[in-house]
């Protein structure tokens, strides 16, 4: 190699060591931004240096270093695909003489298809088909494999296999995973009792949803000779079933949590491992891994026991029979479900006085057809029987991660994935306060103990009044995110020091990490994971993924039950405001909708006050702000862009006149000047759900 060709290979090679991990988003345009973590602006990549990226994965990219000097912008190439979000594509097929073309249904630009004669499975010219990615070399056409065939007519079906797959979530398990679980044998070997605590004499039973299919956790009660109540928090063992490096254990990882649609789940785990070999179903051995307590009758915890367990669970309740039990003191083991009832209110009313917030959560459901058409909306509040599996389920992670955190390796912390919740942000939480002030709620922001105890004073406060929704709402957007993280910096929300996600390993992923340390620690035989802060991370951004497939599947939902409502008219709540509208959610259906700015333009110009969470007419005076109540009509319904846009409906005594009607606007308010900014995606605009947060 001559000198000149050494320097320029040693050029080279400096140049593709400056990469960065990033996720690309593509425009529609065709441009692409590659999204760094801590970089404060985006990477420009051009089509061309894509390198088989496609929108969503996740890169990596080398900066080109004269980008920045000409552009102002630094431009890069993706030199590697490490993760891919989406290898299934739901489109339409073309079948030519020589050859099978395929083109996903996509906003975002992407190459057609290559699908072999081999690979079409059935399909014919002009099918909608779901293809999943083969092969991919650079500079050639990806290679897919048609995987099913769409029926004709059924939108409702494609549209949740679309949001599934858009989410990153396959719609299947590949062979070699589902021949792993299927290889798993049923039975349950005198070798393997032998090991755990068998409390199979133990009254055992589970409560869940009437239409749940799997059942990861049971509770076991019985009366000790010393006076004390042993209660059992029994757990699914999934990781006696999914071993680390396995198939089974690589898929689980990926997909990292089930999705709950209103019409179908994605489960993380097979069929046989969620519904058979780990549900805990009545009348069967099973095996678990449980938390078994002695608490007084006071409900204070006095000893505590971890380990692998086998059980057999009596009885399958469902909340509502439970909740029925609860409310009348009658019924099959009624003694067992009210002293549970007692003890876990006891436990959450010491949450709660040791700082723990009580947001109200509600959860839409859907009564759907045999179609999966939405024919009703019912709405699921939280009631004693919810409560009663809660407050245990919430003892149990506490516990487990308590007994972890006082672990240590070389002097240094076990390496655990805890469940953590940040303290309010600051620039979220002011204007909040300065908002709740105007119905003459303080707050104390010197300390978090301080704004928690705010927060439960002003919830109580505000029961049956006017405001309560919009000040529990505006609450609940003022609150950090809950994490998968190997920092424990305590859950806020919950008011616990230590906190992880211990009791539901069926459906969610760092479940089975926490089951898999807590049994090495249990043995005292613990080898830190070092990768596993990323797998933290990768559980996190999979738990968001999946929260907006939910959320993008319920609005599908709510407008495809709305469209049979058109020129209808309803009572609603205003749920969010923003400088081009404001959403409102009806009453009776709990369905948002936009009331844009463009159709209030006849009665008024109106101005986004910000500090106020309102819209203000600048000659009227009228304004609408979060909680009012207003009469909306519905105007359209737009399925494939998954909105309802409503209009607002001027009460009769206001009609040709510049009246008012609901709340006012100061006269500082109403001459105040706002920018008026372009309506940008609505998408990121839309207020989340209102449920809560996951803790």
């Amino acid at each position: 190699m001559s000198r000149k060709q050494a320097k320029k290979k040693k050029k080279k090679d400096a140049s593709s060591q400056h990469t960065l991990k990033g996720v690309l988003d593509i425009t529609r345009s065709g441009i692409g931004y590659v999204i760094v973590d801590n970089l404060p602006n985006d990477i420009l990549v051009r089509p061309a240096d894509f390198n088989t990226a496609l929108h969503g994965d996740t890169v990596r990219v080398r900066v080109l270093s004269s980008s920045a000097k000409k552009s102002g912008r630094q431009q890069g190439a993706i030199v590697d695909v490490l993760q891919r979000k989406q290898m299934e594509f739901l489109g339409k097929i073309e079948i030519g003489k020589s050859a099978a073309f395929f083109t996903a249904d996509t906003e975002k630009p992407m190459p057609d298809f290559f699908i072999p004669e081999s690979a079409l499975n059935g399909a014919k010219d002009g099918d909608r088909v779901i293809v999943r990615i083969t092969e991919w070399e650079k500079q050639k056409k990806p290679v897919g494999a048609v995987i099913q065939i769409m029926e004709a007519g059924n939108e409702g079906d494609m549209a949740m296999k679309e949001i599934l797959m858009e989410n990153g979530f396959p719609l299947f398990f590949p062979e070699n995973v589902i021949e792993e679980a299927e290889r798993i044998p049923d039975t349950i070997s005198p070798d393997e009792i032998k090991l755990r605590k068998d409390v199979r004499d133990v009254l055992t039973f589970t409560i869940d949803p009437v239409d749940a299919r799997d059942f990861d956790d049971a509770l076991s009660i019985r009366m000790l000779k010393n006076g004390m109540y042993e209660i059992g928090v029994h757990i699914a063992d999934v990781s006696h079933f999914v071993e680390p490096d396995t198939a089974l254990d690589k898929e689980a990882y990926d997909r990292a949590t089930s999705v709950y649609l209103p019409d179908r789940v994605a489960p993380m785990l097979p069929e046989r491992i969620s519904n058979e070999l780990c549900s805990l179903r009545p009348h069967e051995d099973k095996l678990t891994f449980s938390a078994i307590f002695q608490i007084t009758e006071s409900g204070e915890v006095s000893q505590y026991w971890l380990g692998k367990t086998v059980i057999h669970s009596d009885h399958r309740f469902t909340y509502e029979e439970v909740q029925e039990i609860i409310e009348k003191g009658e019924g099959l083991y009624q003694g067992e479900i009210l002293l549970l009832n007692k003890l876990a209110q006891q436990f959450r009313a010491k949450r709660f006085t040791k700082g723990a917030i009580n947001f109200s959560s509600q959860e839409v459901r859907f009564k759907l057809d045999e179609t999966g058409k939405p024919i009703g909306i019912m709405v699921k509040e939280s009631k004693e029987a919810h409560q009663l599996i809660e407050e245990f389920m919430l003892l149990a992670n506490r516990i487990v991660a308590e007994n972890v955190g006082k672990v240590k390796v070389n002097k240094k912390d076990l390496p655990f994935p805890y469940r953590v919740h940040d303290t309010p942000d600051e620039m979220k939480l002011m204007p909040f306060v300065e908002f709740a002030k105007k119905y003459g709620h303080t707050f104390d922001t010197k300390t978090p103990e301080g704004i928690a105890a705010s927060f439960n004073q002003m919830l109580q406060d505000v029961q049956g009044k006017p405001e309560q929704h919009v000040l529990e709402q505006l609450g609940i957007r003022t609150m950090a995110k809950a994490i998968y993280t190997t920092e424990n910096i305590g859950h806020y929300g919950l008011g616990f020091k230590h906190y992880c996600h211990f009791t539901s390993p069926i459906r969610r992923y760092p479940d089975v990490l926490v089951h898999r340390i807590l049994h090495d620690v249990l043995k005292e035989n613990v080898e830190p994971d070092k990768k596993l802060e990323q797998k933290c991370r990768h559980c996190s951004e999979k738990e968001r993924s999946a929260m907006e497939a939910e959320r993008a599947a319920n609005k599908y939902k709510q407008v495809e039950y709305m469209k049979e409502f058109l020129g209808e008219e309803f009572e609603g709540v205003i749920s969010g405001v923003a400088a081009f509208g404001f959403w409102v959610e009806t009453i009776e259906h709990k369905c948002e909708g936009l009331v844009s700015i463009n159709s209030l333009l006849d009665y008024d110009d109106f101005r986004h006050v910000e500090s106020d969470y309102s819209l203000v007419g600048l000659r009227s005076g009228r304004k609408f702000a979060m909680g009012d109540k207003v009469r909306i009509k519905v105007v359209a319904a737009n399925l494939t862009k998954r909105q309802l846009d409503y209009e607002w409906v001027i009460a009769s005594g206001l009609k040709g006149s510049q009246g008012t009607q609901g709340s006012q606007g100061s006269s500082e308010e109403t001459k105040r000047p706002t920018e008026k900014k372009p309506a940008p995606s609505r998408s990121k605009y839309i207020p989340a759900k209102k449920k809560g947060g996951k803790k």
